[in-house]
């Protein structure tokens, strides 16, 4: 199949509440979430969503079978086991990257987890979440925008650093320097202080003021008087900075950037996914900050249906859920319901509430949006 866009309708449903069927000659899709344990708000999220989504489809070919997992692989494993011996051969989840160790055994089954992790993942796995490898083809396309060719990318020392430099590869991705920074306050904000020349530009600013001082200019006092606003004086080499970082986190970085005088109005902030987070719109002296992500209208959609039937709010994960189960549906009816090798192998674009993603190869990769945050609002950039 070519690249060219097919379109399934995974449209947002307006219908009576929603339940799952069975029969007995149907393509069996078995989900595995935590409907038990820390984490089942999770589980129960992704679980209500894939039932609005198959009644959407309303085709008596296709169930699903909800398991739980409860969030542990040993529980998952068992799970599987079951379900394998009932002739499922997709399933949808785990949820969780540590849930994938041994799947492997099951060499003829589907694994559509909901991790954005791909590293290391068995084969039969397709890490269906927003990866490392589609925020940075996005951070591109922004980067191309607005002509910056001196970005500076700040990695965490944390466990997804291999993912990150994993994507800046296959994206090809280009950048002046890349700097991986402790997330303990006192190191961090030291280790901005190096890469940003704070310092330099600091002694920059002291020297620059004694030379007017002891100067006969005849602007002496109107250049003071501009110079003793600033905190520093001098460039830092970097016209955008990725801070490949989330939540606290993230805010430790932007201020610590701040602290050195570098903020938003001299080089472009941009950040990795947030999910619309809105407690970045408190964050005013870090705005704007920019980061790809899913299409916000769609979500805010779904979100707004999702609470119709569900009195309450779902996560991102059921989401992607949603659109797992329609992408399933679709490849199955485009292979007359057979599930072999071939099923998510060929070249596909599907438009679902997430926006538009591919799948070839066992890979799935999000065309993503770009958004701003200022002045209390998420900007569409693209």
């Amino acid at each position: 199949m070519k690249a060219d866009i097919r379109y399934y309708l995974i449209a947002i449903l307006l219908v009576a509440f929603p339940k799952i069927a069975y029969g007995d000659n149907q393509t069996k899709i078995g989900l595995l979430a935590p409907f038990t344990g820390e984490f089942q708000n999770i589980g129960k999220s992704v679980l209500s969503s894939a039932r609005i989504a198959l009644n959407k489809i309303n085709n008596d070919n296709i169930s699903i079978l909800p398991r739980d997992t409860n969030g542990k692989n040993n529980e998952t494993l068992r799970q599987v086991e079951e379900l394998y011996a009932q002739g499922v051969k997709i399933f949808i989840g785990p949820v969780f990257n540590k849930n994938l160790d041994g799947l492997d055994k099951y060499k003829d089954a589907y694994f559509l987890s909901l991790t954005n992790k791909i590293l290391n993942n068995p084969n039969n796995v397709i890490s269906a979440g927003i990866n490392a490898r589609s925020q940075f083809n996005a951070i591109k396309k922004y980067q191309k925008l607005n002509k910056l060719e001196k970005t500076l990318i700040l990695i965490p020392k944390k466990d997804y650093k291999e993912e990150i430099e994993l994507a800046i590869k296959e994206t090809k991705f280009k950048a002046k320097k890349v700097f991986y920074y402790d997330i303990e306050p006192t190191k961090l904000t030291k280790q901005i202080e190096e890469i940003t020349k704070y310092q330099i530009r600091k002694q920059n600013l002291e020297d620059e003021i004694k030379r007017i001082e002891n100067s006969d200019d005849e602007n002496k006092e109107k250049k003071l008087e501009i110079l003793n606003k600033r905190d520093t004086l001098g460039k830092i080499g970097y016209d955008s900075v990725v801070i490949a970082d989330f939540d606290e986190s993230l805010k430790s970085v932007t201020t610590s950037l701040l602290y050195t005088d570098v903020s938003p109005k001299k080089i472009k902030f941009i950040s990795l996914n947030q999910w619309f987070d809105e407690t970045l719109f408190k964050e005013t002296a870090s705005q704007p900050i920019s980061f790809p992500s899913i299409d916000k209208e769609n979500f805010d959609q779904f979100k707004k249906e999702y609470k119709k039937f569900y009195k309450n709010d779902p996560n991102q994960l059921s989401l992607i859920t949603y659109d797992l189960v329609g992408l399933v549906y679709y490849l199955l009816v485009q292979n007359n319901f057979e599930v072999n090798e071939n099923i998510f192998k060929e070249e596909n674009k599907i438009k679902g509430i997430s926006g538009i993603f591919e799948i070839k190869n066992k890979k799935i990769n999000h065309e993503l949006n770009f958004y701003s945050v200022e002045s209390d609002a998420f900007i569409k950039i693209f």
